[in-house]
């Protein structure tokens, strides 16, 4: 089979058009001449104008674009392809795709084929932005300067020796020596307590012990170094491909987070290739790929084994979606903030039940977001489950371009050619309004701050409320919200020392705040009033605990810079809000871990310990597995909460503290303006700092120029690496399709119930000492130090499948508590998943999962799939799956078997003990109801969930990486 189609005539050619005097060539949709064109949503213009532009006959055929024309009554029922411009990874989740490529040139190459072929088709770039963690932080209390033995987030890892607690022996200084002038440090601590009443000026920083200039901020030199030693087999791997592969673009480490690096340097809003221009668009490995659709530019998050196929040439397959138009009216209060509006908005859709759908922004109160409030609203897109949240392009948006150093010859071409395809939009005129599948109408006048917790982000409570609501949790069950916590234990104290002071925990005091570097940081207007708030905290003379743990993860060095130059920065500073680095880190669990005091001091009361982020996850546990409560915050109400060192606590008739005299300082007194946020973001985020970002992106970095990689064709895997290792995809490879193998006598290796997340089944996080992951690393003598993250080792597929559902929190119904544990049902032990599954591929069991409703659901999209069909699983039987998660199976060779609709485990009285048998003709089709046959006589029909032939022809051959592979021989 070949890669690419035959070559023909273009059955669209009559289309094509001109711009520049014929310079430049497009394919005008409007000389189809068709009715039903100036109708559609933007969102699916986009999408009619690839079908065109790639019209193929072999993936996107004439009755492909027919069905686009005609997505209103084709909606939610044709399969459509989408080819988009570009391929974004992250290193997280990009890594496995880059190593499945380098495993299939090896495959290729074994069947005498030339491996040099296989490479990407569609740019590709890959941002190294997840390696991030907090080793540093606090320059104002001690440096936590001891290498974190891969506890990123916190949480406990059994038996073995114990981190150091801070302490004010020897150099006393939080700088490294030789950044400070002074050459020795011993003058006492600061006092307890972060901030201060003093005047801080916007110089460099200071050492807080001598108030002598430091060279740099010595805690993003030092996360950076560590990033990159601790990561340096990946960062070869990542050189070498950007070598290796053509169309391949590595952003180094240190330039900033995969959603910010797309905002402010990959875009293009249009790419012109070989003389055409077309609409910039791209599908991505990260969650947050769909903050893009804020700049009016079509993208959203795939699963790892999609994006490969898509950079190998392939369309992306989707039904054709739904488009919910969601119109904004009314005016935003002037103190409610962007992310306000996201989760005002997020609660509306989530409850409006709109997976798998688009989401389409109309109407006049759009006007009044600026890009960057758009990109932040875009990004939360994954929360309610739609496919993307779409922004067209506007006179906002067009400005936004031109502060961001698009010259003013490239936005003319931009928009004189969207007018040209009217993909470009007045929102004021109603009358350019298309038509929609639904529309959903959002008053912002309504929307007042709130946050969102303490375990989901769709569970919004009003800031005015959440004294009340926190108390509410308290008493609640264990559940979605409640914590169960008895009367008589609520008002409990629990005294500890820290930096030589005493201080009390109870429920409700914060442990954790974080400004982290997804979600808000790339809006301006949330992050300057974080820092106005923090400098007028200053000057009131109000502080921060010093045993809570702050961080500022900035997005780019843009919002450094941002933050620099308005002045704001020191003021972030002096209360504990330092910058640590560039990436993801407390939001994908990479927090440092807790004081050990604090820690105790919380085991010993059974807190309810909390944390505060200006994130979009917080799953329970995430952070750190003893802060049980997390909530989702603007970054001024993180600061807000830090400074009240409570969740617990009514702003309006509460002080946030008090100042040297006495007087109380409530949040409305030091609350800037919206004036005045508004008159410092026009100050100073202009395009000098877009300018400077650029610059330093393309300059990269010495420790990343110094990584020294293999010039070859393949990849010379090291059979000692515990980092980069070839998977099994391609074993046994043949030219030749084999036919469905029936599922025979299977066990359940896991009975799971509702609501499981991909946080649950792919690994994420740091590696528990106790876990079958640990134990493999220990077998290759790595110390506990040396297990690095989950994340950091997602290229060695041996330690990911052992950490596939490893979550602390799965909850298996075989175990009736959370625990990474199952049933072996042959011998009746509880053990490890992997060790269960490891037992029964030895006996050559082939293996099931049952589970209800809603598996699948969230973000991590590579192992989640690829883990269980390492693990032997064959089958997901489930009540309802996430959507996407479904192609994800489909795309590794795993069948997703639905219920009928009143059928589950329950009803059918399962105990997941039996043996289970699926018969697989050999002609499969979208849909197809199968007999279900149970060790017990019993049996039950279920749908096997391919929606396209194009799944069928998938599976039929192992996965989408099989099939790939096949092209090429």
């Amino acid at each position: 089979m070949a890669l690419t189609p035959p070559v023909k005539e273009h059955p669209y050619s009559h289309l094509i058009d001109t711009l520049q005097d014929g310079k430049i060539q497009f394919f005008n949709l409007q000389k189809l001449s068709d009715p039903r064109y100036d109708k559609l949503p933007l969102s699916i213009r986009v999408l009619l104008e690839a079908a065109v532009r790639n019209c193929d006959g072999f993936f996107t055929k004439e009755e492909d674009v027919q069905n686009l024309l005609d997505w209103q009554q084709q909606q939610s029922k044709a399969e459509v392809p989408f080819s988009p411009a570009r391929v974004l990874l992250q290193d997280f989740t990009g890594i496995p795709a880059m190593v499945d490529l380098a495993a299939m040139r090896d495959a290729v190459a074994k069947h005498g084929m030339d491996p040099s072929l296989v490479n990407p088709k569609c740019p590709t770039d890959l941002i190294v932005d997840h390696s991030l963690q907090i080793d540093y932080s606090k320059c104002h209390s001690a440096i936590q300067n001891a290498p974190n033995p891969g506890a990123g987030d916190g949480q406990s890892q059994g038996p073995g020796p114990s981190r150091p607690a801070p302490s004010w022996r020897g150099s006393q200084c939080g700088v490294q020596r030789g950044s400070c002038s002074k050459s020795s440090c011993s003058d006492p601590p600061p006092a307890a307590g972060r901030g201060s009443g003093q005047q801080i000026e916007n110089t460099p920083l200071l050492c807080p012990f001598h108030l002598q200039p430091v060279s740099d901020t010595e805690t993003t030199l030092k996360n950076q170094e560590m990033e990159l030693i601790r990561n340096k087999e990946r960062l070869q791997f990542f050189k070498w491909c950007s070598k290796a592969f053509k169309n391949v673009n590595v952003v180094p480490p240190d330039v900033g987070a995969v959603h910010q690096v797309n905002l402010e340097y990959l875009c293009r809003v249009v790419q012109v290739s070989d003389g055409f221009i077309y609409p910039d668009s791209v599908v991505g490995t990260d969650s947050h790929t769909t903050m893009i659709n804020g700049l009016g530019i079509l993208g959203w998050g795939v699963g790892g084994i999609e994006s490969e196929a898509v950079m190998l040439g392939q369309p992306v397959s989707l039904t054709l979606p739904e488009v919910v138009g969601c119109k904004l009216v009314g005016s935003i209060n002037p103190l409610t903030t962007s992310i306000d509006v996201v989760l005002g908005i997020t609660k509306h859709l989530r409850q409006a039940g709109i997976s798998g759908k688009f989401v389409e922004f109309f109407g006049a109160g759009v006007s009044q977001l600026s890009a960057p409030d758009r990109t932040t609203i875009a990004n939360m897109c994954p929360e309610y489950n739609a496919t993307v949240s779409f922004f067209p392009i506007d006179q906002v948006t067009l400005k936004h371009f031109r502060n961001t150093n698009f010259t003013q010859e490239t936005l003319e071409l931009i928009e004189s050619y969207l007018k040209a395809l009217k993909l470009f939009r007045s929102y004021e005129d109603a009358s350019e309004d298309p038509e929609y599948s639904e529309v959903i109408e959002i008053n912002l006048s309504t929307i007042a701050p709130c946050v969102s917790g303490p375990k989901r982000s769709q569970d919004r409570v009003a800031v005015s409320s959440m004294k009340e609501d926190f108390q509410s949790c308290l008493d609640e069950k264990v559940g979605f919200k409640g914590f169960h916590v008895s009367k008589e234990k609520q008002n409990a104290l629990v005294p500890f020392l820290h930096g030589g002071q005493e201080y009390q925990l109870a429920h409700g005091s914060l442990v954790i705040a974080a400004v982290i570097s997804c979600t808000n940081n790339c809006n301006p207007s949330v992050m300057l009033t974080a820092g106005l708030l923090a400098k007028k905290a200053v000057e009131a003379g109000l502080v921060v605990k010093p045993y809570i743990r702050t961080s500022l993860a900035p997005g780019s060095g843009m919002v450094t810079h941002y933050l620099s130059t308005s002045g704001v920065l020191p003021y972030f500073s002096q209360l504990g809000f330092e910058v640590i680095g560039y990436g993801c880190a407390t939001c994908v669990g990479n927090t440092a871990p807790l004081p050990e005091a604090v820690v105790d001091a919380i085991k010993q009361g059974d807190l309810v310990a909390c944390g505060v982020l200006s994130g979009n996850r917080h799953f329970e546990g995430r952070l750190c597995d003893c802060v049980r409560a997390n909530y989702l915050a603007s970054p001024p109400l993180v600061v807000a909460y830090a400074l009240a060192g409570k969740v617990g606590i009514d702003f309006e008739k509460e002080p946030l503290g008090e100042t040297s005299e006495g007087k109380q300082v409530f949040l409305r007194d030091i609350w800037p303006s919206r004036e005045e946020v508004q008159q410092t973001e026009e100050d100073t985020v202009i395009s000098s700092v877009f300018k400077d970002l650029r610059g330093r992106m393309e300059k990269g970095n010495t420790l990343w120029s110094s990584i020294e990689y293999t010039d070859s064709v393949v990849f010379p895997w090291d059979h000692k690496s515990t980092y980069i290792r070839s998977p099994s995809f391609f074993s046994k490879l043949g030219k030749d399709v084999p036919p469905p193998q029936s599922i025979e006598n299977a066990h359940v290796l896991l009975f799971l119930g509702n609501k499981v997340t991909t946080d649950h089944i792919s690994p994420a996080g740091s590696i528990a000492r106790v876990s079958a992951a640990a134990k493999y690393l220990q077998s290759k003598r790595l110390t506990p130090r040396e297990f690095n993250s989950y994340g950091a080792r997602r290229g060695n597929d041996a330690v990911m499948t052992r950490g596939t559902f490893a979550s602390i929190k799965l909850l298996n119904r075989f175990i009736g508590k959370p625990g990474p544990k199952t049933l072996h049902i042959p011998s009746g032990q509880t053990l490890d998943v992997f060790e269960a599954a490891d037992r029964y591929h030895r006996d050559g069991v082939p293996l099931i999962i049952l589970a209800g409703k809603d598996y699948g659901s969230g973000n991590s999209r590579d192992w989640v799939a690829k883990g269980p069909y390492l693990l032997g699983v064959r089958a997901v039987i489930a009540e309802s799956f996430e959507k996407l998660h479904v192609k994800q199976l489909v795309g590794v060779g795993i069948v997703p078997l639905q219920f009928l609709p009143g059928d589950s485990a329950d009803s059918l009285e399962l105990s997941g003990k039996e043996r289970f048998s699926v018969t697989l003709p050999e002609s499969l089709s979208p849909r197809q109801q199968l007999t279900v046959k149970t060790s017990q006589g019993k049996s039950f029909l279920v749908t096997a969930l391919f929606d396209t032939e194009m799944d069928v022809l998938f599976f039929q051959h192992g996965g989408h990486l099989r099939y790939v592979a096949r092209t090429f021989l």
